[in-house]
């Protein structure tokens, strides 16, 4: 392996995504990537979600350079029961710049090719590429390269046989927290991710149809479809027993009208 030492710094960075939970979803690209790097760079989630972290262990074993570092960096808190839109946006822009604060000093303190592992893919409802642009922004020097991945959205639509919006029709990507302020969109689909308050409960209309999906891609992936008001209870129960026996739950869903 052809090695790109520099001086106490990282000066090329690898930003991969490696899909939604399946070890299987890690590309070709995204191994070819991971072999290039001599140090991974992992914000830390906590405990409660140890087995994400088992997950991209097994990921590393199986692709990277046996001689590679994980360098762990603490997550720094941030407010999570800010609704109005401002706040919100002030909240995470302060989390954004901490991190990326950590981040900058692990990489001033690295030599070599870096490499960051995404859940999904970086360009959807994640901050690692924002955080990027900050470390630059203040002055620390290195190339990257973005290594695209299966989304959440992508297992979703698979594991349910389904496209995700109608003939011609858009389909509009939301958080759980838009959700219950704006609703469904007014024509097309719905796609919702980051929703840990059931969002779908508050939304009126008894012809909406959901697709929801939890732990896509792992043993305890879950797949729930049909008329909304029909089975929202059921989603709710499992949404719960997988939080209470993992810790933890990510999960996303579709909502459409019937016709």
């Amino acid at each position: 392996m052809v090695r790109w030492l520099a001086w106490g710094t990282v000066r090329m960075l690898y930003v991969i995504g490696i899909g939604a939970g399946d070890p299987r979803q890690v590309t070709v690209q995204a191994v070819e990537a991971i072999r290039q790097v001599d140090t991974f760079f992992v914000i830390g989630k906590g405990e409660t979600k140890r087995e994400l972290t088992e997950v991209r262990a097994a990921i590393l074993a199986g692709h990277a350079d046996p001689d590679h570092r994980v360098v762990a960096i603490a997550d720094p808190p941030r407010e999570r029961t800010v609704e109005g839109a401002a706040d919100y946006r002030e909240v995470v822009e302060d989390w954004h710049r901490r991190r990326a604060e950590l981040l900058a000093e692990a990489f001033d303190a690295t030599e070599g090719v870096g490499g960051i592992l995404v859940w999904g893919d970086p360009s959807l409802y994640d901050s690692t590429l924002r955080m990027v642009r900050r470390v630059l922004d203040a002055g620390t020097r290195f190339e990257y390269a973005v290594i695209p991945g299966v989304t959440s959205a992508q297992a979703l639509a698979a594991a349910h046989r389904i496209v995700l919006h109608e003939i011609g029709e858009p389909v509009h990507i939301t958080t759980g927290r838009r959700l219950r302020t704006e609703g469904v969109a007014a024509d097309g689909s719905t796609l919702v991710m980051l929703d840990g308050e059931c969002s779908f409960t508050q939304v009126p209309g008894d012809d909406l149809h959901i697709w929801w999906g939890a732990c896509l891609g792992m043993p305890e992936e879950t797949l729930i479809e049909g008329p909304l008001r029909a089975v929202e209870d059921r989603i709710i129960r499992r949404r719960n027993e997988l939080r209470e026996a993992k810790g933890w739950v990510m999960d996303i869903y579709l909502l459409r009208r019937a016709d």
